[in-house]
């Protein structure tokens, strides 16, 4: 009963934190599931290209805010000290590391676009990816900037600011496709072109509405003068850069199995990546809230670290825990009750539709993996101890994943069901890894025996 009270204002303060996190994230499961529904009710082959273009870019997408990341917990923790002017600074010191950053992911990307023949793909769908391709390159800026300044409002507490922000933008992006993808008035029929250049356009409106907010805002006056007063140095940059690495590496390790898994699924065939593309799609609807909540427990863990509360920083990660476990449980019922009914929302193609349905098992197994390694994964980040994020990762998702999405979707023969068992093998052996190096960091930091 002591623990349970000990951990019930832990409950709620996560939840409302987390909830208009998830609320944002909802938005971008709702974009992507209207992006996947009107591509794939346009065309099947439009759906295949969108498949493959969007986990090429899912890739950048999450280095780019893994290493936007690394200003939360620092956000945080000058939050909880009061020092107003210091978070302002953060911000400047972010926004110049994470465009360098990013000038080098997009420029490879770039550099990318002139190999897209040469990744196995039908050449009948190079038409119509490559077009999307370059659209989608030139959106990237704006994911940039709105994901530094979202970590910096989120990092404030003000994790609603960022979730109207999302609602709206995504609400925008789907009328742009509606308009764009089957020619609606007087706009002209752009197909699979046409959800590329509502996206884009989108993402603009989405990064300017934020930084107009930080920029003009009176609430936001004190970090205004740290971020006007604080001169940029080489040295503060680099210190957002030791934190903001590791995460963007780890985050883009997992995704780069997931990306690699697409492309091997499209080795299948085109019936195969679409089916593929409907059910990853689907799996964001956990993937996003657990990300969400364990955001809200990192910001949490991040303040409590900042005034040295040790107690705090493992009942915020123990009730982080417990939540993210419950949301687990909650996206498996949802999958196994719903999937048949969500799956048709998607695509009317019956072959579609019998091979996603045989991912549907697999797409279970791995929701507890994917929620424990997300919540340990975001308990660290909250410490600032994250340059082991980055070896587990390697370990999980490069060393184990990789090798085993091919082995068990080809040598083993299990096809497309085998590189989604595969998740399972990668995402638990990271939760295990993760939840043993937040117990070590945890360990190195005792609380007195009166503090019980």
């Amino acid at each position: 009963m002591k623990l349970n009270s000990a951990l019930r204002p832990h409950y709620a303060a996560t939840l409302r934190l987390g909830i208009p996190i998830a609320i944002g994230q909802v938005g971008v499961i709702i974009l992507g599931f209207a992006d996947t529904m009107m591509v794939g009710r346009y065309a099947t082959d439009a759906l295949a290209a969108a498949a493959f273009v969007n986990n090429l870019f899912t890739l950048v997408t999450f280095l780019m805010m893994g290493y936007s990341y690394g200003l939360t917990p620092l956000v945080s923790a000058s939050y909880g000290r009061g020092q107003h002017y210091r978070a302002g600074f953060l911000l400047k010191s972010a926004l110049a590391a994470n465009a360098a950053y990013g000038s080098l992911l997009i420029a490879a990307m770039g550099v990318l676009y002139f190999f897209v023949d040469r990744m196995g793909q039908d050449p009948a769908l190079l038409p119509l990816i490559r077009p999307y391709y370059l659209v989608v390159l030139v959106s990237m800026v704006f994911v940039l900037i709105f994901n530094v300044l979202r970590q910096f409002t989120d990092g404030l507490t003000h994790t609603a600011t960022a979730m109207w922000i999302l609602l709206g933008g995504n609400l925008l992006n789907i009328l742009g496709n509606y308009l764009l993808i089957y020619g609606v008035g007087p706009f002209p029929e752009l197909g699979l072109l046409g959800a590329g250049l509502s996206t884009c356009f989108s993402r603009i409106v989405m990064a300017l509405a934020l930084a107009g907010i930080i920029a003009f805002a009176p609430g936001y006056r004190r970090y205004r003068l740290g971020f006007a007063a604080g001169r940029l140095t080489r040295r503060a940059v680099l210190r957002i850069n030791r934190l903001s690495l590791p995460v963007s590496l780890q985050m883009g390790m997992e995704c780069g199995s997931f990306t690699t898994s697409a492309v091997m699924a499209g080795w299948l065939g085109a019936t195969e990546l679409a089916a593929y593309q409907v059910m990853v799609t689907i799996g964001t609807l956990g993937f996003l809230f657990y990300y969400s909540l364990g955001a809200g427990m990192s910001i949490r863990v991040a303040t409590f670290c900042g005034t040295a509360d040790w107690l705090r920083v493992r009942l915020a990660a123990k009730a982080g825990c417990h939540i993210l476990l419950c949301m687990a449980a909650c996206s498996s019922l949802f999958f196994l009750l719903f999937a048949r009914m969500v799956i048709g929302i998607f695509t009317h193609d019956p072959a579609v539709v019998a091979c996603a349905l045989t991912l549907l098992i697999p797409l279970v197994l791995y929701q507890f993996g994917d929620a424990m390694q997300i919540c340990f994964a975001n308990a660290l980040r909250g410490t600032g101890q994250v340059m082991s994020m980055m070896w587990i990762a390697f370990i999980s998702y490069v060393v184990v994943g990789i090798p085993s999405c091919y082995l068990m979707g080809f040598p083993l023969g299990l096809g497309e069901a085998g590189i989604f068992l595969s998740f399972s093998v990668s995402l638990f052996t990271a939760a295990t890894l993760f939840v043993l190096q937040f117990r070590r960091v945890v360990r190195s930091h005792p609380v007195p025996a009166t503090a019980h």
